[in-house]
């Protein structure tokens, strides 16, 4: 059987767009991210370790948590304006205002409370703020990044005022989580994985025995695997 070269090109590119679902900006299909609800006890979920917080002390954390990362979205995911993480987070700060405020007020009482100085509680604020907004930079996992950051401040513009501290507790696992690098989902890479079968090989491109005017020659060369 003689299958055309070009057609069969065609045909794999094909196949990729069908597969891209209409809100992929970088994958065809992303990493499953989501993590479960996090109390901000767990390591690393309010960026800094914050010794003898007490549960809306934790809350606080995790709300400027995710200011500091929807404002780090704004900054370095411009260069895919689809994701409008820029017009987003403006619209999150006009909106939970008074959260934002609130959440930030309870972390200043934290540290004058575990410093019992006023200048020195100011210090160790502006050292925890400075280290959690460095805590959301990242290169390798700048578009998993992006895109979940993306997702998160849409739905905080679209919550109601009140539910900031929920959005927090529920995706602060999946924000941390989409530091890491991470890549492509839909099409493995073509090697023999222990989890799963190897993907349909390629017909031998470089073999020109196996073509006949730029189609492929099954009798010289095996039918090609289905």
């Amino acid at each position: 059987m003689l299958v055309p070269r070009f057609g069969i090109v065609l045909a794999g590119i094909a196949g990729l767009f069908a597969a891209a679902p209409a809100s992929a900006q970088f994958f065809f299909k992303p990493a499953d991210l989501a993590g479960a609800r996090v109390t901000g006890e767990e390591p690393g979920m309010t960026g800094p370790a914050l010794p003898g917080a007490t549960a809306p002390e934790l809350s606080a954390a995790l709300v400027w948590n995710l200011r500091a990362a929807l404002n780090v979205a704004a900054l370095q995911c411009g260069f895919e304006p689809t994701l409008m993480t820029l017009a987003n987070y403006n619209a999150f700060l006009k909106d939970h205002d008074t959260e934002l405020d609130q959440s930030m007020a309870v972390l200043d009482k934290y540290f004058f409370r575990i410093t019992k100085n006023k200048k020195a509680g100011q210090t160790e604020l502006d050292k925890f703020l400075t280290r959690v907004y460095s805590g959301f930079s990242t290169v390798g996992g700048q578009r998993s990044f992006c895109q979940t950051a993306a997702s998160i401040g849409h739905e905080a513009v679209f919550a109601r005022r009140g539910q900031l501290y929920d959005i927090a507790h529920n995706r602060m696992g999946e924000l941390r989580n989409s530091l890491k690098a991470w890549g492509e989902q839909q099409f493995r890479a073509r090697s023999v994985s222990l989890m799963l079968p190897p993907a349909r090989p390629l017909p031998p491109f470089g073999n020109d025995k196996c073509w006949k005017r730029d189609r492929y020659d099954a009798k010289k060369c095996g039918a090609l695997a289905s």
